[in-house]
């Protein structure tokens, strides 16, 4: 009896267990505490990230914020991102996934979904960087905007306000350019783009769900 009484218990804790994990797997988890940048990490010109009022501001000379904190310990493969956003006029920025620190330069491990509605570079908020591009503007300058990141397999969504703008599929052969060696799905984190000290974006309400691989 106490072996069985035993396994049962045992049994009892895997099933709480597993629901638990999928109870965290359809929840939003903030990875931005509203307050500072402590779990989140930049190299070379740091001061171009700075936190006011529930909000990350990008405005400085180009450098790239990234996720460095507790949640999948800053490690994502399948996952549902979604960010408050808005951009000044003139402005370039980024959302990087699947990136690994770097201390300076372009990321170049994983895919950067473009914030940008006015900036002269012609691909626009929404698109997937170089690799599946939106042309038209969607959202205004001065304007809080949401964008999401969905990454299921092979497959990535980006949403602008709820509705769909890219879906893209990364055949098994891809092939990129020798200077997008890196732009592949695979895993890692987060970052935020400051593009040049002329761009000025602001970031809140960072969230992430895990999705089941």
């Amino acid at each position: 009896m106490r072996r069985l009484s035993y396994l049962l218990t045992i049994a009892c804790c895997l099933l709480a267990g597993v629901a638990l994990a999928q109870k965290k797997s359809n929840e939003w988890i903030p990875l931005f505490d509203g307050k500072s940048l402590s779990d989140w990490k930049v190299g070379k010109n740091a001061s171009t990230f700075t936190v006011d009022s529930g909000m990350i501001i990008a405005y400085g000379p180009t450098a790239h914020l990234f996720y460095n904190g507790s949640v999948q310990n800053h490690n994502f493969r399948n996952f549902h991102f979604k960010a408050e956003v808005m951009t000044t006029p003139g402005s370039n920025s980024g959302i990087y996934f699947h990136a690994a620190f770097q201390e300076e330069g372009w990321p170049s491990k994983g895919y950067e979904v473009q914030v940008n509605n006015s900036h002269t570079d012609w691909r626009r908020t929404g698109s997937l960087y170089a690799v599946n591009d939106v042309k038209d503007v969607l959202v205004k300058d001065n304007v809080w905007f949401t964008e999401e990141i969905i990454v299921q397999g092979k497959k990535v969504t980006v949403k602008v306000n709820g509705k769909i703008v890219v879906e893209y599929t990364e055949p098994d052969n891809a092939q990129r350019p020798a200077d997008m060696n890196g732009r592949m799905l695979s895993n890692g984190t987060f970052a935020l783009q400051g593009h040049d000290p002329n761009s000025k974006v602001y970031y809140k309400n960072l969230l992430v769900k895990i999705l089941p691989d």
